[in-house]
């Protein structure tokens, strides 16, 4: 009885622990997925419509963050980001879980949509989990500091309640502004195709750079406890929005290599 219980224990420990582990919010996601959406070709986008029986990016966005709950998807948890040490000058796989990280798994699911021998049902579950993912690699914390989880243990205050500054980003500011996905959508920055052909120039690694970078100019932006409000969001939530918007481009980028 005795283990049983210790079992009991150990497993709603980890389930906690796993739940900490947050990404853009459910609207920032959809955001991106909805903003990709737009940027796709006709092919990639019957293509992609066809594999997701008519539904959107944006629906299956959260599908990522979805399955945690489930102890089989375990494995995919370390997906979700990816540390490169401040001190490093470029990313070191052998840095990963065994599992992998935010880099293994895009590179996974782009793998998978191009091999014409995977399944119909493979080719769903990770086209699902590559929109959640270029989601992800553009919330700048999911290439944070492995010493703080990429900014959940640095605490600090939103308008007075105590969180984290991972969260903030994840989903307060977000959530402050009151917008739904499709508002954030329609109301993206209209860009030149010059700025279009910026956002896509690069690969998967000078994306991941890139939030890195910005990821380590928001670590020197706050300090431990701060109370963080209207300031805060009048001075960064435009870098959120355009976070949004590159990770929907970006992800147009992909899906178009992949189903042209």
């Amino acid at each position: 009885m005795k283990r049983i219980l210790i079992v009991v224990v150990a497993l709603f420990i980890s389930q906690i622990n796993f739940a900490k582990e947050e990404e853009w919010g459910k609207t920032g996601h959809r955001t991106t997925g909805e903003i990709a959406q737009a940027h796709l070709s006709r092919r990639a986008q019957k293509a992609i419509d066809k594999l997701l029986n008519g539904h959107s990016l944006a629906f299956v966005a959260n599908h990522g963050d979805d399955i945690k709950s489930d102890p089989a998807y375990r494995k995919y948890s370390p997906w979700h980001y990816v540390n490169i040490a401040p001190e490093a000058t470029e990313y070191d796989p052998e840095n990963a879980s065994e599992d992998g990280d935010l880099v293994t798994g895009i590179r996974k699911c782009i793998a998978v949509l191009e091999d014409k021998n995977s399944s119909r049902e493979d080719k769903q579950f990770h086209l699902k989990m590559l929109v959640h993912f270029v989601g992800d690699l553009h919330q700048p914390f999911h290439v944070g500091h492995a010493s703080d989880l990429g900014g959940n243990r640095v605490d600090v205050k939103w308008f007075g309640k105590k969180t984290n500054i991972h969260s903030v980003w994840d989903s307060k500011m977000i959530d402050s502004y009151e917008m739904s996905y499709t508002e954030l959508a329609e109301n993206r920055d209209e860009l030149s195709k010059l700025q279009v052909k910026a956002i896509k120039d690069g690969d998967l690694l000078d994306w991941v750079y890139e939030s890195r970078n910005l990821a380590e100019k928001l670590y020197k932006s706050v300090e431990k406890d701060n109370d963080l409000g209207y300031k805060y969001m009048y001075e960064w939530f435009p870098t959120v929005r355009q976070q949004l918007q590159k990770g929907g481009i970006r992800l147009a980028k992909i899906l178009n290599e992949i189903y042209n």
